[in-house]
């Protein structure tokens, strides 16, 4: 018989870090539903952190079984890789940089699980030591990754193939060479981290996934999985990995806590 607080046989727990904006006059913590969605077609709990200080870091991962780092429609400041903002017109969120940077070197410190899409890729690129291209569009040599069209449907429509490069995690869990995914982006990987495996690129080089080395499961994403997830098999082998991996861990943290 399971007793109160027993978690044997209860999801583990995702955080999902909100963004910030301000509706009227008044400032707020925001997360994609769409994010909230993907973690329970994982199997697993979403549990969204508004913004941590320094010194609350430990303990709000002392609650996770694992990370989803999420999209947004801002970009992490360049400051944070040594350049100036080359467009002032673009959204930045430097209260959420000022936490999950130094939240990221944590969990991955502590080997959690692992899942980050669009910004949230970037955002782990640029914890590690990584740059990013502030807008590809504008690169000789690149396409327009930026979502096309004025309704969600047509931004997020199946836009260009991915090439997935052999042997690696990204390969072990879609198990295909090659599948179309949307694209929603502006920013991307320059330079990548030290400690990062190249998992897939866009038809003209664009990193479009990336690995942390030595970790069981902590994958990044260009692309947003997450949308319209259910009617997208490879979507579902992602979040279905994802949860998996994170069920591995609260299943660790039990027996560490039993013992």
């Amino acid at each position: 018989m399971s007793c109160a607080g027993d978690r044997s046989s209860s999801p583990p727990v995702v955080l999902v870090p909100a963004c910030n904006r301000v509706l009227g006059q008044h400032p707020f913590h925001v997360a994609g539903a769409k994010y909230v969605a993907a973690v329970r077609l994982a199997g697993a709990l979403p549990l969204v952190v508004p913004d941590a200080a320094p010194e609350e870091l430990d303990a709000l991962l002392d609650l996770a079984d694992g990370v989803l780092l999420t999209g947004s429609p801002s970009n992490v400041h360049p400051r944070h890789f040594g350049e100036p903002v080359h467009d002032t017109t673009l959204p930045l969120d430097p209260r959420r940089d000022a936490w999950t940077l130094p939240f990221i070197l944590k969990l991955i410190e502590r080997r959690l699980p692992l899942l980050a899409i669009c910004r949230g890729a970037q955002e782990l690129n640029v914890a590690l030591g990584g740059s990013l291209h502030q807008a590809v569009h504008s690169l000789p040599g690149y396409a327009d990754h930026r979502g096309q069209g004025e309704t969600a449907e047509a931004q997020y429509a199946l836009a260009h193939e991915v090439h997935v490069e052999p042997g690696g995690l990204l390969q072990a869990v879609v198990q295909e060479e090659a599948f179309r995914v949307n694209s929603v982006h502006g920013q991307a990987v320059n330079r990548l981290a030290s400690g990062l495996r190249v998992e897939a690129r866009a038809p003209d080089g664009l990193v479009e996934a990336f690995s942390v080395h030595g970790m069981d499961f902590a994958l990044a994403v260009q692309w947003h999985p997450e949308w319209q997830a259910p009617n997208n098999p490879i979507s579902m082998r992602l979040l279905q990995a994802f949860g998996h991996a994170c069920r591995q861990q609260a299943a660790r943290r039990r027996d560490q806590q039993e013992g």
